[in-house]
Parts: structure tokens; C-alpha cells; sequence
């Protein structure tokens, strides 16, 4: 995980952290005892930049950390220009976007600064994860239409699935 953090930190990325099941599935894979990670499907990058909401700077970014560790799936988005395509209002940052990530579980974000010390955003805090609580942010309990998101996460991703021991919280 640190090769992936440190390789994603040499891009300079203004307000950038790496997020969601990739710091969620760390940990239940931890508080279930497993002793290999189980797989993700992408590692996702994000980063706020409002002076460059190019969706082709994200391709680039996406290439550059493929010539640094080929191997990882990653994903880098703007969040700067995601309210665009969430027809959203705009984000704040990329803690604000990590903040309206559907569950709560999930919104979480790491990083490195320059001394190299691990940083951790939780802006909905680590308790749900920790306890192995799946609940929906209180953004997607807003609307019928985001809530629907929330539970048809639910069934796609088959978390409880992959790890039993989590309770999922049906809306």
C-alpha cells in the first residue's frame, strides 16, 4: 500500500489523497484476519483542481502512475469537475467530494506529506468502518434517487459477500 501512496504522491497533485475501497478493504480485510488482501477493482486518486478540470489531464495522470507501477488499476479524478458529471452542486475540495462518497465506510481517504508521515481523512469518522457498519452518508439518504444508488451499491458490490461479518444498513 505504500508503494502505491508514495508512487500516487510524485505527482504533485494539489489537495489529492487516495480513497474509498481502498482503505475500506484494508481494513475489513484486517478485522476479518485475512492474510491476503483481497482484490480492487481500481485504486482511486482524486485531487481538487479548479484550474485544470480536463478530463484529459486525468488520462495523462492515470498513465504517468501506470509508468510508475504498472500493475495497479488506477483511477484518477478531478473532483473539481465531478459535480459536472453528478449533476451536483460543485465541491469544495477533495475532502468535501470524499465527504459525499455513498457510505460512510468508504469515505476515507490517505495520503503522505512531506515527511513521509500517513495522513487519514475521515470526514464521517472511522467508527462505522472500524465496527464493519455499512451506512450510507447522509447525502445519499437526501433524495429516493441517491438512496436507490446507495442500495443498488449494495447488491453490486456484494460486500457483505466477500465479508461476512459486516452489517449493512438498508435504507
Amino acid at each position: 500500500m505504500m508503494d502505491i501512496i508514495k508512487a500516487a504522491s510524485q505527482l504533485n497533485l494539489p489537495d489529492w489523497w487516495i480513497c474509498a475501497g481502498f482503505v475500506r478493504s484494508k481494513i475489513w480485510d484486517t478485522l476479518h484476519g485475512f492474510e491476503n488482501r483481497t482484490s480492487t477493482p481500481d485504486v482511486d486518486v482524486i485531487y481538487y483542481d479548479q484550474d485544470d478540470m480536463s478530463e484529459k489531464t486525468e488520462k495523462e495522470l492515470e498513465a504517468e502512475l501506470r509508468r510508475i507501477l504498472p500493475d495497479v488499476p488506477w483511477s484518477v479524478k478531478n473532483e473539481a469537475r465531478m459535480h459536472v458529471i453528478n449533476h451536483i452542486d460543485p465541491y469544495t475540495s477533495a475532502e468535501d467530494a470524499i465527504s459525499n462518497f455513498p457510505e460512510t465506510a468508504t469515505a476515507l481517504g490517505v495520503k503522505i506529506d512531506m515527511a513521509n508521515n500517513l495522513i487519514l481523512t475521515a470526514p464521517w469518522g472511522v467508527d462505522d468502518v472500524i465496527n464493519l457498519e455499512l451506512k450510507p452518508t447522509p447525502f445519499f439518504t437526501e433524495t429516493k434517487e441517491r438512496a436507490a444508488i446507495y442500495e443498488g451499491r449494495v447488491v453490486k458490490k456484494n460486500w457483505k459477500g466477500i465479508w461476512e461479518k459486516i452489517k449493512v444498513h438498508q435504507l
